[in-house]
């Protein structure tokens, strides 16, 4: 951020409020997210919008799967480190 952006900083605000009160309508609203925990804005972000999707469980017939073939002569390779996406949560 540089210093004037930085000394406008209410002056955006209030250009925001404004534009927030005029466009956020029944057909086109819109949502904030509190971004001070990014991390967190995200996954409130993603369950928000999940959930303005409408979802309804359907009943289905239970599947039954083979038994998986295990051969003998196989022997699973680890993966790189490199390519593994760490744990976060």
């Amino acid at each position: 951020m540089d210093l004037e952006s930085r000394r406008r900083w209410e002056d955006y605000t209030v250009a925001k409020e404004v534009m927030l009160e005029r466009t956020n309508i029944e057909e086109a609203r819109w949502w904030v997210v509190q971004g001070v925990d990014k991390r967190k804005a995200r996954l409130n972000c993603i369950a928000h919008l999940l959930k303005q999707v409408p979802y309804e469980a359907e009943e289905s017939d239970r599947i039954t799967l083979p038994s998986r073939i295990h051969r003998a002569d196989y022997a699973r390779h680890p993966v790189p480190e490199n390519m593994i996406v760490p744990d976060r949560y």
